[in-house]
């Protein structure tokens, strides 16, 4: 794919979500290279932003409410080429539920000691920064 066609693709945004000490991580179905476990996430849709999307996959993907804190951070993924935008997400209510059973194998809560076996090829900065400072150890 050229650059120009993945410039043309919906940007994707990222949730970072965390309650209780630990982060919200699902495991997709099809796995992106080597990224299977990541944040819930998804194309951000025509007249949205990256924040409301971030809220809106979160909802869809893991039963979850939640609301935007706080943006992180934008780049190009290094693995898929695709934009991403990454948002600091507060859960409001409900449990976390595999809610879209076609694209989550799985989900799991997250703690800090944990992240590097889940995410062996490491975060964007910016988000391990904020995972850094606010969840425990």
């Amino acid at each position: 794919m050229t650059q120009q066609n993945a410039d043309e693709r919906p940007g994707i945004a990222a949730a970072i979500v965390i309650n209780e000490g630990r982060v919200l991580m699902v495991r997709r179905r099809v796995s992106e290279g080597q990224l299977s476990w990541q944040f819930p996430a998804g194309e951000i849709e025509s007249g949205e932003t990256g924040e409301e999307a971030a809220v809106r996959e979160t909802r869809e993907e893991t039963g979850l409410r939640v609301r935007a804190a706080k943006p992180l951070g934008e780049r190009v993924h290094p693995k898929t080429g695709r934009s991403m935008s990454y948002t600091a997400c507060e859960v409001l209510g409900g449990d976390a539920y595999v809610a879209d059973a076609e694209e989550l194998a799985e989900l799991a809560w997250v703690a800090h000691h944990e992240i590097a076996a889940y995410v062996p090829y490491g975060l964007y900065g910016p988000v391990q920064e904020y995972l850094d400072a606010v969840l425990p150890g």
